[in-house]
């Protein structure tokens, strides 16, 4: 059975499963120690207020997850956000990670944010590839502005823009107070989308 739903603390062991791998072993993250399960389920449960995390379940084992963050802290940047997207390696090239993020950018949408960043740390051509397919583009690489595995690395941002602009914009809904009763549905909908 394939789901999509809301992240909780207690996924925090199965999504650090798919996580751990790239901290330890590439530097697609810059992350470079894994937490304890119990400080990231405090981190998933301290995002949720404010943004999106979901995970996508088959037969019960967590096969990938997405999440939204804050973009900068200054008041000004409130409607940016970051998004970022992790598959386990048994459940690759099935729609999944697809799935997860357009349910993620629907979400963010009705929360009222205008700008999704992706920053991808290069070269990582599969992440690149598949930003583009999702409707991001690159406006700015910043070069060796991280050391990770005895490498200066360079960093790619690429930008989709998810709602119109407009002039005096309201705050977005903070995740935590949005009404979900749209998401059974949503999750549904994106389900269809996974072939396994």
């Amino acid at each position: 059975m394939i789901s999509i739903k809301l992240a909780i603390p207690g996924d925090a062991k199965g999504i650090l499963e798919i996580y751990t791998p790239y901290i330890e072993q590439t530097s697609f993250t810059f992350e470079t120690e894994t937490p304890a399960v119990t400080a990231f389920a405090e981190r998933i449960r301290s995002n949720l207020q404010n943004w999106p995390w979901l995970v996508c379940e088959i037969d019960g084992t967590i096969a990938g997850y997405a999440y939204a963050t804050r973009h900068r802290e200054r008041t000004a940047y409130q409607w940016c956000t970051e998004s970022s997207v992790y598959i386990h390696d048994d459940y690759q090239r099935a729609g999944i990670a697809r799935a997860l993020y357009t349910a993620l950018f629907d979400i963010l949408k009705k929360q009222g944010f205008r700008n999704v960043y992706a920053v991808i740390n290069l070269p990582n051509e599969k992440s690149v590839t598949f930003h583009e397919r999702c409707g991001f583009s690159h406006f700015a690489t910043y070069e060796k502005v991280g050391y990770k595995l005895g490498k200066w690395k360079n960093v790619g941002w690429w930008k989709l823009s998810i709602n119109d602009y407009g002039n005096e914009p309201e705050a977005p809904v903070r995740f935590a107070d949005l009404n979900k009763d749209f998401l059974p549905a949503l999750f549904r909908e994106k389900i269809k989308m996974i072939n396994m």
